[in-house]
């Protein structure tokens, strides 16, 4: 089983993932996790990447599907996995729907996160991490001793300010609410989770819509 996890940044898509893999027996891949993995290995794809992650630019959807491809062919993957953050624009959802096709596979079920703006902003807002060891906590203040007594002071981070938090949501709608349309339209088994609860009660939710 193929699931690709969507959602706005902050709806909790990374931790409700491992969950997800967890309770199904299978990996999760995110596209930095694979990307750094293919540089680490050397592989050809990987050294593509590796050239214009130096120059700082992005890498291309091609680079990037071309490795996913590799790391979906890989006998770890055989029962099924769970894709986060690799499918964030219409055609890195096409891309992918041809990479499962030369593989004899398909997207199985896409889960999509819901919650509102406002509640993401407050919710991630109240979001500190500590300038040592990075942890992130919520609902601690900037400048609070870290509770890991790591020695570290909590921050907000820029990102994590109210303005950079709507910016970042004003970019998902505008690329990444799209593909859900796409894969409505393309017939695909498209299943929207509430994500407001505990972390249980989305969990349950979520295996719930995979059949679980």
């Amino acid at each position: 089983m193929i699931v690709v996890l969507l959602g706005p940044p902050g709806a909790g898509k990374g931790t409700q993932g491992e969950r997800i893999a967890a309770a199904l027996g299978v990996p999760k891949l995110a596209t930095g996790d694979v990307l750094r993995a293919a540089v680490k290995a050397g592989t050809k794809l990987g050294l593509d990447a590796k050239g214009f992650m130096d120059r700082g630019d992005l890498v291309p959807d091609a680079v990037i599907l071309g490795i996913m491809k590799e790391a979906l062919a890989e006998p770890a993957q055989a029962k099924g996995v769970i894709l986060d953050g690799v499918v964030r624009t219409v055609p890195q959802a096409e891309g992918l729907a041809k990479v499962t096709k030369e593989l004899g596979r398909r997207v199985d079920v896409v889960l999509t996160f819901d919650i509102a703006d406002d509640l993401l902003v407050e919710r991630l807002s109240g979001r500190t991490t500590c300038d040592t060891c990075q942890k992130p906590f919520t609902g601690l203040e900037p400048g609070t001793k870290c509770p890991e007594k790591c020695g570290g002071t909590l921050v907000r981070r820029k990102d994590d300010e109210p303005e950079a938090i709507r910016n970042r949501l004003r970019v998902y709608h505008e690329q990444t609410e799209p593909v859900l349309g796409w894969y409505v339209k393309a017939g695909a088994n498209v299943r929207r989770i509430d994500a407001v609860g505990s972390f249980d009660e989305v969990t349950a939710r979520a295996l719930a819509a995979v059949g679980r």
